[in-house]
This record gives C-alpha cells, sequence and structure tokens, in this order.
C-alpha cells in the first residue's frame, strides 16, 4: 500500500473547491480536502521539467496515474463562513485617489476580499491511502521530499505537515472512511493522468499572460469521483440528496401546490443549467424497472403531543440505482432554490444547516430514523380502487422499495398526532378524480430506516411516514 498523511497545524483547512468564495454564496468548504488538490501541493513543491531542483519529476507521474483513494478523515466538521473585509491595495492610476478610499489609510484605497469558509475538523488529520503496489525506492524518495516541502494544502492560513508511508497508518476515525463508490452522494475531484501536462500548460500561459488566466480556463482538470462517506452503507432503495429549510412554515393544507412549485424550480434550474432533464426527474416518458422515479417531499411537523403539521422543509429523494451525475446535478439544483412563489405561497429557501436542531421537523435526523412502525404523517393514495388488505399493503411497500409489513391498520382520519386531514381538492390534481386516500400505520418484522413513503402519490410528498414512537407497555 502507499499512504499520505496531513495534520493542520492550526486545526483549520480553508479553500475555495468551487469558485463561490468570490461571490460570498459560499456556505461549506471543502472537506475532505480533494485529491486533486493533494496532487496540486505535490507538483508545487518542487515544480516540474527545469524547476525541479531535488527530484526530477518522474515521481508525478506515478502518483497521477494512481486510482481514487480512501480518505480516512473526520466527518465531523464545523463549517466558519468568514466574514469579507476590505485590505489595503497599492494605487495604479491617479482615478483610484477619488474612488474606494480607506478611512484608515488616506489617499489609499481598499479592496473587497470574501475569504469563504474555514473548516475546523475535530481530529485535523487526514490520510489518503492507495491498495496498490508500493512505488519504486527511488520514486518513494523523491515523494517524501516533496512531502516535506509542502508547507500548506489549500489557502496559505492552513499551514500543514505531510508525510508518506507505505504501511497502514493508525485510524483515529471509528465512523470509517470516505470510499470510492459510484453510487456514492458525496463528489471530491481526483488527478487523472494527463494532468501535469495541462498543468505544465496553464503554467507556461501564466507566464506569458500573467493574472489575466484562471484556473477555470483549464476544466479538463476537473475529474469527479463518487465517495461514499463514512457511516454511511451503500444506498439499496434510494436516500434524500438534499434537505431543505423553510424560512418561515406552511399549512399542511397547501402540501399539494406546495411539492409541485418545488418540482417546477428543480426542473427549471436543472434546464437552464444542463439542458432537458432526465425522465427520472418530471416522469413523463420513464421507462425505467419499477415505480422509483425523484419523490419532491414536505416534512411537516406531526407525531408529538403539540405538533400542528405545519410544514417546515422539503427534500428531494433519488432513487438508489439514479446515475451519479443526475443525482449530483439534481441536489444542486434543490440546493440553488432561494423562493419558492405559488398560490397562497411566498417563503425563502435555504440548505438545511448540518449544525442545526430545530425546527426538528426539518432535521433529516427526524426522517432518518429506524423503527418497526410507521404511520403516515400525510395520506397515502390507493394504487388501486380496492379495498385495503395486507396483501395490497405488501404490493403498496414493494412497489416503494420497502420490505412486506406484517401487519397494518387504516383509517380516514389521521392516525399521528398533527398528521394532515386533507379535503379531496387538496389532495387531488385539479380537474380529476383521483383515487381514494388513507392514513395507515405499517408494522415490520424488522427495523425500516427512513425515509419512508408509500401509496401512488409518494412521488409529490403523499404517504409520507414518520416512525411511531413506543407506547408505554410496548413488547421488545
Amino acid at each position: 500500500m502507499f499512504a499520505v498523511t496531513v495534520e493542520f497545524l492550526q486545526g483549520t483547512f480553508r479553500a475555495d473547491p468551487d469558485g463561490l468564495a468570490a461571490t460570498g454564496r459560499q456556505v461549506e468548504g471543502e472537506w475532505p480536502p480533494s485529491v486533486s488538490r493533494l496532487f496540486a501541493a505535490f507538483v508545487a513543491a518542487d515544480g516540474t521539467r527545469e524547476s525541479c531542483r531535488v527530484t526530477d519529476g518522474s515521481e508525478l507521474r506515478w502518483l497521477e496515474r494512481l486510482p481514487p483513494p480512501v480518505i480516512h478523515a473526520d466527518p465531523r466538521v464545523r463549517h466558519q463562513p468568514l466574514n469579507p473585509r476590505y485590505v489595503v491595495k497599492q494605487k495604479k492610476t491617479p482615478a483610484e485617489d477619488k474612488k474606494d478610499t480607506c478611512q484608515e489609510y488616506p489617499a489609499r484605497s481598499g479592496r473587497l476580499i470574501r475569504p469563504g469558509v474555514r473548516v475546523a475538523p475535530r481530529v485535523p488529520r487526514i490520510v489518503y491511502r492507495w491498495d496498490v503496489e508500493p512505488p519504486s525506492k527511488g520514486v518513494f524518495e523523491s515523494l517524501r521530499r516533496r512531502a516535506a516541502r509542502i508547507g500548506y494544502l489549500g489557502a496559505s492560513d492552513s499551514p500543514a505537515r505531510m508525510r508518506v508511508v507505505m504501511q497502514a497508518p493508525e485510524s483515529n476515525f471509528p465512523e470509517g472512511a470516505y470510499v470510492p463508490d459510484e453510487f456514492g452522494e458525496k463528489i471530491i475531484c481526483v488527478p487523472r493522468s494527463g494532468d501535469l501536462d495541462i498543468l505544465d500548460s496553464a503554467y507556461d500561459q501564466w507566464r506569458e499572460r500573467g493574472a489575466s488566466l484562471s484556473r477555470q480556463q483549464f476544466p479538463a482538470l476537473r475529474h469527479e469521483a463518487a465517495y461514499r462517506p463514512p457511516g454511511r452503507t451503500e444506498p439499496q432503495n434510494g436516500e434524500v440528496v438534499a434537505w431543505l429549510r423553510l424560512e418561515k412554515s406552511i399549512s399542511g393544507r397547501r402540501l399539494a401546490v406546495l411539492t409541485a412549485c418545488f418540482k417546477a424550480a428543480v426542473l427549471d434550474w436543472f434546464d437552464r443549467k444542463h439542458g432537458e432533464p432526465p425522465s427520472l426527474l418530471h416522469g413523463h416518458g420513464f421507462s425505467g424497472p419499477g415505480y422509483e422515479i425523484a419523490r419532491y417531499l414536505a416534512l411537516p411537523d406531526v407525531g408529538f403531543r403539540h405538533s400542528k403539521g405545519r410544514i417546515h422543509g422539503l427534500a428531494l429523494w433519488m432513487p438508489g440505482d439514479a446515475p451519479v451525475e443526475i443525482r449530483r446535478k439534481s441536489a444542486d439544483a434543490a440546493r440553488s432554490i432561494r423562493q419558492l412563489v405559488a398560490k397562497g405561497i411566498n417563503v425563502r429557501v435555504s440548505p438545511w444547516d448540518a449544525e442545526a436542531e430545530r425546527p426538528f421537523a426539518a432535521n433529516p435526523k427526524r426522517w432518518r430514523k429506524s423503527s418497526r412502525e410507521w404511520v403516515t404523517a400525510v395520506p397515502a393514495i390507493h394504487e388501486r380502487r380496492i379495498a385495503l388488505d395486507l396483501a395490497e399493503l405488501t404490493r403498496w411497500c414493494r412497489h416503494a422499495g420497502l420490505p412486506d409489513p406484517v401487519a397494518f391498520r387504516s383509517a380516514r382520519t389521521p392516525l399521528a398526532p398533527g398528521a394532515l386531514d386533507l379535503a379531496p381538492i387538496e389532495v387531488n390534481r385539479p380537474g380529476r378524480i383521483g383515487p381514494p386516500y388513507s392514513h395507515v400505520e405499517l408494522r415490520f418484522a424488522e427495523e425500516v430506516t427512513g425515509p419512508v413513503a408509500i401509496g401512488s402519490g409518494r412521488q409529490r410528498g403523499f404517504g409520507l411516514c414518520v416512525p411511531r414512537e413506543p407506547r408505554s407497555g410496548d413488547g421488545q
């Protein structure tokens, strides 16, 4: 094996992964630091070609051909957005004497700096591990010399110490590691063979053109690999790719309108950014196996004594067999929504803050629980116009990617505090006579991990369930 260990000497890391820092819209920093960033640090440590001083550069060819590594990094991090500030800049023309004057330095102008987001992990140590044949002694020694010359990773205020080893370092992360997985939801940039030539070309053009050259002019340097985060098992039946929070809660009776508006906003952003959305997102012309397409979920306050059924958040669920690229683009589309406007709805939207706890109805922890018993927070729409029995509920669960239930009960009225009691006009699409709908409580032989949604309307938020809180006297 071959591994690179990185220790952040000040316990923090700052970098700009996608260029958003300069716009002031960056809300989360890069974590873990990308493998491409690590490779660029090795390149800069001693340069290439005639710039090499302590190596001959051949070791970089070996490094760029490696597959994506396993990354041992602490997933428990705090993202701290830094405040913009003004710094004094050297004047270039007489006209600048009269604008952007800095009060603390008369006759000097100021320049706005947006430093982005600083990431503070609980354990400021990372291990990049490749399970490959170790390099030759010469290549290893050259990489060791380059590692010793690296002073920081990312921004210059992220000093780091690096080592290269050919033995398994001790892991400080019981949660596991970031593992390459084509169906993983975490996207990390990695190097590929040929990147060294592109970096050399970029450096030559920078020497000729100066600061007018930017990294964005070399998109061939960006190679994305999907990773599965620590503690997450490989998705089987799908998972939520984006969690959103509403600035103010909305009545549960507006659920159908809200999820339709949410869907329209995702499709509109996807169309403007990437072209025509796939059928997986809108459902028209869907020809894949089974019944699974994207689900646009509204998250109401249900299941507790004082719950009132008001909607506090949104979630975009994607099936587990959805292509990684579609899942990533769909998640970006959902997180880019800032406001939803429809009939009776005008609300600001923001991505869920991982450090927040309230409102609990919008917290992913509420919907990711495991339980043997689930009860509908939103009525489930029947798939067929027949009486409900265990065989029919089993059919529903199989269509939704759930195990077979062992028992159930149903009612026209809610079975949980705060569950939505909707009128037909609030469930059926305008101008249509829809199928019947019911509230259902399901019991499974084993624990099922949420989010759970059943029935034919689960793609537009109906049939969403909450875990039933244990009652006194329940058996194990």
